[in-house]
């Protein structure tokens, strides 16, 4: 008789080993140095504009505007053009927003709640242009941000400086065109609309955004803890991923690469560095970010922290110690709001499986 055919022997990895391997997994490069030039540039150039005219009031217009840079970074020029444009748009409507509300002396509770709409908007808007990255994390970034600034500039200065750094980052995503090698096609991709499922897709996608920036808004404000949007903009952060665990890896490199991220700021901040020392670190921490955030996030936010508050503090100074406290509890209270919530969204789907139920 013929020997039995064999049975392959599949052994399950423990879920802490795989976990533990997917927080230092570093992904292959993919010409991730072109796209982390770009947007160094994008953001050094303007905040040297306005450190030289005096205006250090309007760095973080200039910041936020130069986000329009991070969309499009491996598209066809045509392509990235238009990618670039619409992101860049979307970023400039929540940046006028922000500075049109932050004239309104919003208290702690409608930052909170204006702040959880953006986060659905933008959620809702960057899926619809096809986005990348997705989700509404800098929207939310952006105008909270700006809202809470005690100290506004000319509305009009704020809206052309944004304005301008957006069309700047658009220009420097065309510069390859001056080189041939480096050249591509100039055929229209046109953006086609979302099929009706993939719509209400992501009107839930909005809806859980918005909730899980409100949860952790709430939380951190029921706590007593300065610069809320950082726990909103933590909470966001696990809900980017196809899988629960790829969900709560995210949120746990978020948490991880804050803590190590704010020894770096500590080095800058504390020893009060000038606007024209900041700068150079600035464009520095921006290069790294695009550099390794699509190949280890956590390794990505060792440079995000740092990018983050040093870019907000040469708009306003605040005491560096009271900064990095709260960053510190505010990032751990957003990412556990928003891992709870992918947790409790994993456990309702499997039992609607188990019993026949489809959402």
């Amino acid at each position: 008789m013929p020997p039995a055919p064999s049975i392959p022997l599949t052994i399950r990895k423990p879920y802490a080993v795989t976990l533990l391997r997917d927080l230092v997994h570093l992904a292959p490069s993919d010409n991730d140095h072109h796209p982390a030039l770009r947007c160094a540039i994008g953001i050094t150039v303007p905040l040297l504009v306005v450190l030289l005219l005096g205006r250090l009031g309007l760095a973080i217009f200039a910041t936020f505007g130069a986000f329009a840079g991070i969309y499009g970074r491996n598209e066809p020029h045509r392509q990235r053009l238009a990618t670039q444009a619409r992101g860049g748009g979307l970023m400039f409507a929540f940046i006028l927003a922000a500075a049109l509300a932050a004239r309104s002396d919003l208290g702690p509770w409608s930052l909170v709640v204006l702040t959880s709409a953006v986060a659905g908007l933008g959620t809702f808007g960057a899926g619809m242009f096809r986005l990348r990255p997705a989700g509404s994390l800098f929207h939310i970034f952006a105008f909270a941000a700006i809202a809470s600034l005690p100290a506004q500039p000319p509305l009009e200065q704020a809206a052309l400086t944004a304005l301008s750094t957006v069309a700047f980052a658009l220009l420097l995503g065309q510069l390859g065109n001056l080189w041939p090698a480096h050249r591509t096609g100039w055929d229209r991709a046109p953006l086609m609309p979302l099929a009706p499922q993939h719509r209400t897709a992501l009107l839930r996608e909005s809806i859980l955004y918005a909730v899980a920036a409100g949860t952790a808004g709430s939380a951190a404000t029921l706590l007593g803890i300065g610069h809320t949007y950082w726990a909103m903009v933590a909470a966001v952060v696990p809900l980017v991923g196809q899988t629960a665990r790829a969900r709560v890896t995210r949120g746990l490199q978020r948490v991880l690469g804050t803590f190590a991220g704010l020894l770096v700021t500590a080095l800058m901040l504390l020893p009060g560095l000038s606007g024209w020392q900041l700068i150079p670190v600035i464009a520095l921490a921006q290069f790294a970010v695009e550099l390794f955030v699509l190949r280890q996030y956590a390794l990505a936010q060792v440079f995000i922290t740092p990018l983050a508050l040093l870019s907000t503090e040469l708009a306003h100074h605040t005491d560096p110690r009271v900064l990095l406290v709260d960053r510190a509890v505010e990032t751990v209270v957003g990412a556990f709001v928003g891992i709870a919530l992918v947790l409790v969204l994993h456990l309702w789907q499997r039992a609607g499986t188990r019993f026949g139920v489809s959402g």
